[in-house]
C-alpha cells in the first residue's frame, strides 16, 4: 500500500497510513493490535549494551474516497515500547500517540499520484519510576509520488517512486539514545 511508519527503536512496525472527510465514501476500516519482542545487541551503537524490547501497537484505520474518486487514508495509533537492559534490568518506556492522514491526493495525469501526508506524534519517554525523561511531540508533512499502475482509484497496486519531506518536525525533538542510554546503564 501507500505509506509505512516506524515506531520504537528496535521494532520496525509497518502498516498502512489512512485519511478522509465527513462526506467521503468509506471503502475500508478496522482496528488492529500487534505485539513485537526481541533482543538488540550494541543498542544505540553502545558496545556491549544488550537490551530486550517489547512493543505493543493498537490502532484503527480508514480508507475513503473523495469527490475525485481517489482514495485517502488515515490511521490513529497508540504504541508503547519498553526497552530493558538485560544485564541490570534498568528500563525505559516510550509511549506514542500518532495520527497519519492524507491531506491531499492528486492525479498528476502522467500515471502518478502525489500524496501529501500529515504525521503527528506525541511521544514521551519514561524511566522505570514513571518520570518523563524525554519528549518528541510535533508534526511533519511528507509528499509521496506513487505510480498508480493505471488504476488511480485502486491503491493496492501503487508503487512508491519518491518521498520528500515537505515540512520538518515542528516540536521538541529529544534524541532518544541520548535520553535512554544513561538510564539503561
Amino acid at each position: 500500500m501507500r505509506h509505512h511508519w516506524v515506531i520504537g527503536v528496535a521494532a520496525g512496525l509497518a502498516t498502512v497510513a489512512v485519511g478522509a472527510t465527513a462526506a467521503a465514501k468509506p471503502l475500508d476500516k478496522g482496528e488492529f493490535r500487534n505485539e513485537f519482542s526481541g533482543v538488540v545487541e550494541d543498542f544505540c551503537d553502545v558496545d556491549g549494551l544488550t537490551v530486550a524490547f517489547h512493543a505493543v501497537v493498537e490502532g484503527r484505520f480508514r480508507a475513503v474516497t473523495h469527490g475525485n474518486g481517489l482514495v485517502y487514508f488515515d490511521e490513529h495509533l497508540d504504541a508503547t515500547n519498553t526497552v530493558t537492559n538485560v544485564d541490570n534490568d534498568n528500563s525505559v518506556t516510550e509511549h506514542n500517540l500518532v495520527l497519519n492522514k492524507d491531506l491531499s491526493v492528486t492525479d498528476n495525469g502522467d500515471g502518478t499520484l502525489a500524496v501529501t501526508l500529515l504525521s503527528t506524534d506525541n511521544s514521551t519517554i519514561y524511566n522505570s519510576r514513571g518520570k518523563a525523561i524525554g519528549r518528541n511531540p510535533g508534526q511533519i508533512r511528507t509528499e509521496f509520488v506513487v505510480n498508480h499502475a493505471g488504476t488511480p482509484t485502486d491503491p493496492s497496486d501503487d508503487l512508491l517512486l519518491s518521498e520528500t519531506l515537505v515540512k520538518g518536525s515542528t516540536g521538541r525533538s529529544d534524541d532518544f539514545c541520548e535520553v535512554v542510554v544513561p538510564v539503561l546503564r
